[in-house]
């Protein structure tokens, strides 16, 4: 395949794809790895457990899940030039296990938490956008190695995303419907579409930014991780398990990460996973212009093998 220059779904991103000649999507060099700290961490429940908490979510032997507030906030309540809320979620109270580790049921469980976290953040009068993000592995941000993501909400909402939103209601009034139920369609007759099932669907998008990025979608046009039914989420956590065990099979970093603006009630919930599997340099610094060397095609071969 040779070198094409390809355009985002909606927003005036572009990224050239340029696969390497016979180069194989697992042909990846392994991240080098820290070596784990041992327990007790600062988010076992020998530490955690003295931290006041947000919210917790129980199991036979103790907590399951863990919602603290940010010890280091780049946001907060307190600070009117900054304000925002920031939470750690702990994914598990066992140090060293990782989220592609655990069961579908757990995973589904963290949905719900976010979910729970989601519905009393957009509360807040002052809140403006709520993210939800996870950096696993130090090239992707993570400071702590036991399995924790994060939420960050503030009363600022990010300019791209204003205009994402703004070309989103403009496809919706030119078309009549929404370009992600739109992108759907396409992607699941696409050599893109890695797995769907009734509720879900997940496919490496047309424009990747990022090698092996995955996006998951509900089939169902959902506003935020709140609507999502049991159903839904018990399929979105078996192929973001997939998904993150294939990454951690590449030996890469990566985050995952969506979306709420509070205010726009007809968005369309997706995820999108980014591996770190290249370093953006002088052509995508100085230019705007992302180079990809793994086609989405190849990598949504990867995820299915």
């Amino acid at each position: 395949m040779s070198s094409e220059i390809r355009k985002d779904y909606i927003q005036d991103k572009y990224v050239i794809i340029a696969p390497r000649r016979g180069q194989r999507p697992h042909e990846v060099a392994p991240e080098n790895k820290p070596a784990l700290v041992p327990p007790p961490c600062r988010f076992c429940p020998e530490k955690l457990d003295l931290e006041t908490y947000v919210l917790e979510i129980g199991g036979k032997k103790g907590w399951q899940i863990k919602v603290v507030p940010n010890k280091f906030p780049a946001v907060s309540p307190e600070n009117p030039k900054a304000y925002g809320v920031q939470e750690v979620v702990v994914e598990t109270a066992e140090h060293g296990t990782h989220l592609e580790e655990m069961s579908d049921e757990h995973v589904a469980k963290l949905l719900s938490v976010y979910a729970a976290r989601t519905e009393a953040i957009s509360e807040i009068k002052k809140i403006e956008y709520i993210l939800i993000f996870k950096n696993a592995g130090g090239p992707a941000g993570a400071s702590i190695q036991h399995a924790h993501s994060q939420i960050f909400a503030t009363r600022f909402l990010p300019p791209h995303l204003l205009d994402k939103s703004q070309k989103v209601q403009a496809y919706k009034l030119r078309t009549g419907h929404c370009v992600y139920c739109d992108v759907i369609v396409k992607e699941r007759k696409s050599p893109r579409l890695v797995f769907e099932d009734d509720h879900v669907v997940a496919f490496t998008p047309y424009a990747s930014m990022h090698n092996y990025e995955l996006w998951i979608l509900p089939k169902r046009h959902l506003d935020n991780v709140t609507l999502l039914t049991d159903a839904e989420r018990l399929s979105w956590a078996k192929i973001l398990k997939h998904a993150l065990q294939k990454i951690a099979a590449l030996g890469l970093p990566y985050n995952f990460y969506f979306h709420q603006v509070i205010h726009d009630e007809d968005q369309h919930l997706y995820m999108k996973i980014t591996p770190r599997g290249s370093i953006w340099a002088g052509v995508e610094i100085g230019s705007g212009l992302i180079i990809n060397p793994v086609s989405p095609e190849d990598a949504a071969e990867y995820y299915r093998e």
